[in-house]
């Protein structure tokens, strides 16, 4: 059975979805500027693996990711390119869904923009201030933090380091409009040149959190399997849609399982657009092939922090070489060989180890290569499972 880490337990569980074999799933999307660099793509590539696998294992998937088309960060870029930020977004919003096209990433059941589920939104913050959830203050609309009892539940953090993280994060605590400085903006007044739609409490702008609450109920429901995205989302977007949507649903968990992705260094320093220090899928494209970025991002565990090297790629460059000519000995009539599948399922049912099942595969090309006869229902077998973990040599 397929066991998780689930970030809300800190420990590893057998994943049961809540309907059977069927599962949904959400993965908050990019906001579109300055995409795609290796660390959103070690997001998406890590959730498409398990997406795959999911399917493989006969499970019917419901997999919804949004873009964050309106957003302060967003605004801001507009604001310093001199471009509309409608624009801006569709530029890189397609630049993105290019660069994981290219890198062989299914594209999910539902892809939505946040600007399309306002009304959701209205709805929601609606709700919260009617349940007494939420305030209203100088044009803004704020979730009380303290009426929700276990916030901090997902992140298990303490009031001051939630603080001190709000304000890395884009939060103010220091708002004189906050009843509490951790209480977090559901409806913003827009100044005069930001966009702006009418709603009960007043015009203005959804806030950041809301935005992911409305859409996953809108899509999936009230109730969804697993939530995910990278880890630096842990606090304060993910617990905070907590708060909001259990709060409104009165639904407990809202998600079964929350799956977060680990920091991409580069330089000694996190991947990031701040830093600067961004290495871009579109440019790696000129040089790697799709198979050989895609092995580098699965040779990592989902979890586990690393360092970009280029060196690593050149090395894997040579690997995904050999594969290649090993698959070429293939007539196309071989079977797929049960002993092999039954220990890659083992590898991968063990929290999503794709280092270990890649080590696997990497294994069997290499006794593929030195048995003269070269087994047909080997490399069948080989060519199955890699397909499984989204490889493509057809080209």
């Amino acid at each position: 059975m397929l066991r998780l880490f689930n970030s809300l337990t800190q420990k590893k569980e057998i994943f049961k979805p809540f309907a059977k074999n069927k599962v949904s799933i959400y993965v908050c999307g990019i906001t579109p500027y300055d995409t795609t660099h290796l660390g959103h793509a070690f997001v998406y590539v890590s959730f498409d693996a398990l997406i795959r696998y999911l399917k493989y294992k006969g499970l019917k998937v419901n997999y919804t990711q949004n873009v964050t088309d309106i957003d302060d960060d967003l605004l801001k870029k507009a604001k310093e390119a001199g471009k509309n930020w409608i624009e801006l977004g569709k530029f890189w919003t397609d630049r993105f869904l290019k660069d994981l096209k290219a890198l062989n990433v299914l594209p999910p059941t539902h892809y939505i923009k946040a600007t399309d589920s306002i009304p959701e939104m209205i709805k929601i913050i609606n709700g919260l201030l009617g349940k007494g959830y939420a305030y209203r203050k100088n044009g803004n609309v704020y979730f009380n933090v303290s009426k929700a009892k276990d916030y901090g539940k997902l992140s298990k953090y303490s009031n001051s380091q939630m603080k001190l993280l709000l304000k890395e994060r884009g939060g103010d605590p220091d708002d004189p409009n906050k009843i509490n400085p951790l209480d977090f903006i559901l409806w913003q007044k827009s100044k005069l040149d930001e966009p702006s739609w009418g709603a009960p409490f007043g015009d203005g702008r959804p806030g950041w959190h809301i935005e992911c609450s409305a859409m996953i109920k809108q899509y999936l429901g009230d109730q969804i399997d697993i939530h995910g995205g990278g880890k630096d989302l842990i606090y304060p977007h993910h617990e905070s849609e907590i708060a909001q949507s259990e709060s409104y649903a009165g639904k407990i968990p809202f998600s079964k399982f929350f799956m977060h992705i680990a920091m991409v260094m580069s330089c000694g320093e996190k991947m990031s657009k701040s830093l600067g220090n961004l290495i871009m899928i579109k440019d790696l494209l000129k040089i790697y092939s799709a198979n050989t970025i895609r092995w580098y991002l699965l040779s990592y565990h989902y979890r586990s922090p690393w360092e970009y090297m280029e060196v690593d790629l050149g090395n894997i460059k040579n690997k995904i070489l050999k594969i290649k000519n090993v698959l070429k000995l293939s007539n196309g009539r071989g079977k797929i060989l049960k002993n092999y599948t039954i220990d890659f399922e083992k590898i991968m049912n063990d929290d999503l180890n794709t280092p270990r099942a890649l080590e696997f595969l990497s294994t069997l090309a290499k006794k593929i290569e030195k048995n003269v006869k070269k087994d047909q229902d080997e490399i069948m077998t080989l060519i199955s499972l890699l397909k499984l973990l989204g490889f493509d040599f057809k080209a």
